[in-house]
């Protein structure tokens, strides 16, 4: 029991020592430049100087009431629930400490004090000030929304000295970045009433240095015009207008140094390395000479390649025949990351998830080969816990799961999850997709994470334009290729032009009935005036069914059947007794009733469905009229396309098309359902321009078959990615002809001199450009047609709009 003398003397010292405890937790004043005097400054936050408590006696007490003082912007309730002291707690210095540094590191606080009196803790804060503004002065090589997008102190936002300092730091590695290297910055601040402040940075941008030289020591394979023309880092000079890299930047410099690593261990120099890489700063302070020593080292191939693996479930040989090395090779540096890649694919593809792979090296000088181990470390088998879908405001989440290849439970498979991410691209409802998986709820559990970008599906489009093609287009348009959110194509059209009008309605469900069918119906009234090339105006008026459905994950089968009216119109008196009509184009005039049902095969083995670079793809198509109707024909059609990737923007495509169709029942094919080629399907010839043809009326009678060949490669034409244009050489070799006999012939049984078929090669070389424009694709075709005949119609130059939809 303490008696009452010892309890008032404990009561005195609790008294005595309350201004020692809020000396002790106090803060200094912070250290900063200002352009208000230093006591207008605000405090320094205290997690920058933590402050140390000590109590000299007694040694611990009891709060019985916790009081905030200097409150003002933040309400009491906030900081007591910052404080990690309750009443009833049992306080001490270390105690006291604690709770300043806890607050302190809110950042909401110039000056923390704490103390004891009477048996109540006070907390004595001073906030940090509110920013009114934030100011740059000085500069002029970058722009102010440039800077304000690497500050990170904000107007209406809180002032720390932390923030002060780190902003500092990013606008001098901006300027570090430009070839300022001299750039500093001074931050200032001004007190104003209420508690804020504006913060100035004063910024003194300097010189630009730029590179003097760009020296070379040390090797021999290469010349220093090769190992120049890998680097980025490049000798100023006057006429480098629009460079940005002839400024010394010491990251673009340690670029530079890992492009040489990957250049030389691309081409067998496994122990390549740079001895020094030393800038010089000029005496005149505004350039730097760079100057690299490297050792190329010897030139190493592949010794032994081995496939290590933890699990017998993953058979050793079978990954190692998925390397893409062999021994002999040269030794490349990104045949070993396509291996890995390879390898983890492979155990992905076999459920597990987790697979890593190490390679390791062996160098042999003596024989100057390298012999690589692939480690392959697996876990356990895994199984999909759960499927998240994040990111879709508007597609509801069934549209975007029946396109997953995996679901709760199945068991991990990567080749499954990157089909899947490509089913989400190939939809065209979003911007960007990523699919990613992490550690479920157990080791063998996995999560998987489908982040979708959502992009407008939708658009009204009211548009005019004028092309080689169509001269005047006027074309207004309503489409939705995500109705309600369900995925569902509707697409209504208006277009109006010299050569075609027409006017449309589709309507396209893609999960019919809930099962994988895609089902849909066309409506149509579409006119050609083909006056201009065969002397005829076609219409037709109409509508259809079709139905199509995935015969695997690659390979979709469709089916349709059509039923329209065509109508042929030819010029008055152009297929009278005493007319100049070709009996090709007079025996179809009228009006024709034309049924008719087909299918179409397809199977898209490509790596990527929007923009592939490598892979294949092809399609066979028949339709059979003569279901009815007036019309009585087969008509088949076939295409494969090939792409490979010499590099990302080096891409060779070879495509081949062909089709034939030929009549039955006794019926000849009718000049609207022949095949007429030219403009956008054989560039550097007009369109129908190639072909059969009347002499005496130049009229295209088109051909009951075609075969056509392309080659092109997409070449870089460095334009940045988002003006839209991608350019290309092409060649085009191919053929068009066939007539039925009964149009080649004349009454008497003999060949028709004024009816030209001949089934001869044609051929033109060129280059393209693909502009995707704001008002819609736009394509220029710059042609040389290098093999034709005489009543061809050729064209040098031809540029075409497409809608849309």
């Amino acid at each position: 029991m303490i008696d009452m003398k010892t309890r008032a003397a404990v009561r005195l010292s609790a008294r005595s020592s309350l201004m020692a405890l809020f000396v002790a937790a106090g803060l200094g004043a912070p250290a900063m430049a200002q352009t208000a005097p230093a006591a207008e400054a605000p405090a320094q936050p205290a997690a920058e100087q933590p402050p140390r408590v000590e109590i000299a006696a007694p040694e611990s007490l009891v709060v019985n009431r916790i009081v905030v003082q200097g409150a003002q912007r933040i309400d009491q309730t906030t900081v007591l629930s910052y404080l990690p002291i309750r009443p009833g707690d049992t306080v001490d210095a270390a105690t006291l400490d604690v709770a300043v540094r806890t607050l302190s590191r809110t950042g909401l606080f110039a000056n923390v004090q704490l103390g004891v009196q009477n048996g109540d803790l006070i907390v004595q804060i001073v906030e940090n000030p509110i920013i009114n503004q934030v100011v740059f002065e000085g500069n002029s090589a970058l722009s102010e929304d440039k800077l304000n997008e690497e500050v990170t102190l904000k107007p209406r936002g809180i002032y720390t000295r932390a923030k002060v300092q780190e902003d500092v730091g990013a606008i001098v590695e901006l300027y570090r970045l430009q070839g300022r290297i001299s750039a500093t910055v001074t931050p200032k601040l001004v007190q104003l009433e209420q508690n804020r402040v504006d913060v100035i940075f004063e910024i003194n941008e300097g010189r630009q240095t730029g590179i003097s030289a760009v020296n070379i020591l040390g090797n021999e394979a290469y010349s220093d015009r090769d190992i120049r023309g890998v680097m980025v880092t490049e000798k100023s000079t006057w006429w480098k207008f629009f460079s940005n890299n002839d400024n010394y930047d010491p990251n673009r410099l340690e670029y530079d140094q890992e492009q040489l690593r990957k250049f030389y261990t691309n081409r067998g120099y496994y122990d390549f390395r740079i001895v020094s890489s030393v800038a010089e700063l000029q005496p005149d302070d505004q350039a730097f000479q760079v100057t690299l020593t490297m050792d190329e080292g010897d030139r190493y191939n592949f010794g032994e390649v081995n496939v290590v693996t933890e699990n017998d479930r993953l058979n050793a040989d079978f990954l190692k025949a998925l390397v893409p090395i062999r021994s002999g090779d040269l030794y490349e540096s990104d045949k070993i990351e396509s291996a890995v890649d390879a390898l983890t694919f492979a155990a992905g593809s076999a459920g597990y998830a987790f697979v890593e792979i190490n390679p390791t090296y062996r160098a042999n000088p003596d024989t100057d080969t390298v012999d690589v181990t692939f480690n392959v470390s697996e876990g356990q088998r895994v199984y999909v816990d759960r499927i998240n879908v994040v990111g879709n405001t508007r597609t509801i989440d069934p549209v975007i799961r029946r396109e997953l290849m995996l679901t709760e439970g199945d068991a991990f498979n990567r080749a499954l999850m990157e089909r899947s991410r490509n089913n989400l691209r190939a939809l065209g409802f979003f911007k960007d997709v990523t699919v990613q998986e992490e550690r479920g709820s157990a080791p063998d559990r996995s999560v998987i994470n489908v982040n979708v970008q959502e992009q407008p599906t939708g658009e009204l489009s009211v548009g005019a334009g004028f092309s080689s093609v169509d001269s005047f287009t006027v074309n207004l348009g309503i489409s939705e290729r995500n109705f309600r959110g369900r995925g569902q194509n509707v697409v209504a059209r208006l277009e109006w032009g010299s050569l075609r009008q027409q006017v449309d309605f589709r309507f396209t469900e893609p999960k019919f009935l809930g099962r994988d069918l895609r089902a849909g119906f066309d409506l149509f009234h579409s006119r050609y005036d083909l006056s201009e090339y065969s002397s005829y105006d076609y219409r037709s008026t109409g509508g259809g069914l079709r139905l199509s459905y995935p015969l695997n994950g690659y390979t979709l089968f469709s089916t349709r059947y059509f039923l329209k009216s065509d109508e042929i119109i030819v010029p008055t008196g152009y297929c009278s007794s005493g007319g100049f009509g070709s009996s090709a184009l007079c025996d179809q005039v009228g009006s024709y009733l034309n049924s008719s049902v087909g299918y179409t095969l397809q199977v898209n083995r490509t790596n990527d469905p929007v923009r592939p670079t490598r892979g294949w793809a092809g399609s066979l198509r028949q339709d059979f009229a003569g279901l009815g109707g007036d019309v009585n024909y087969i008509r088949t059609e076939a295409d494969a396309s090939y792409y490979y990737g010499l590099t990302p923007n080096w891409i060779v495509s070879l495509q081949g098309s062909t089709g034939y169709v030929s009549g039955w029942n006794g019926d000849p094919i009718r000049i609207n359902d022949r095949f007429f080629k030219g403009g956008n399907s054989f560039r550097g010839f007009e369109t129908a321009g190639m072909g059969p043809r009347d002499l005496d009326t130049t009229d295209a009678l088109g051909g009951n078959f075609y075969a056509i060949g392309t080659v092109e490669l997409t070449v870089p034409n460095y334009l940045p990615e988002q003006y839209g244009i991608k350019t290309s050489l092409f060649a085009d070799v191919g053929t068009l002809g066939v007539l039925d006999d009964r149009y080649k012939l004349t009454s008497t049984g003999t060949v028709d001199p004024t009816i030209a078929d001949e089934l001869s090669l044609r051929a033109s070389a060129g280059l393209s450009i693909h502009w995707r424009s704001p008002m819609g694709p736009i394509r220029f075709d710059i042609s040389k047609v290098l093999a034709k005949e005489d009543y061809d119609k050729t064209e040098s130059f031809r540029f075409s709009t497409s809608t849309q939809f």
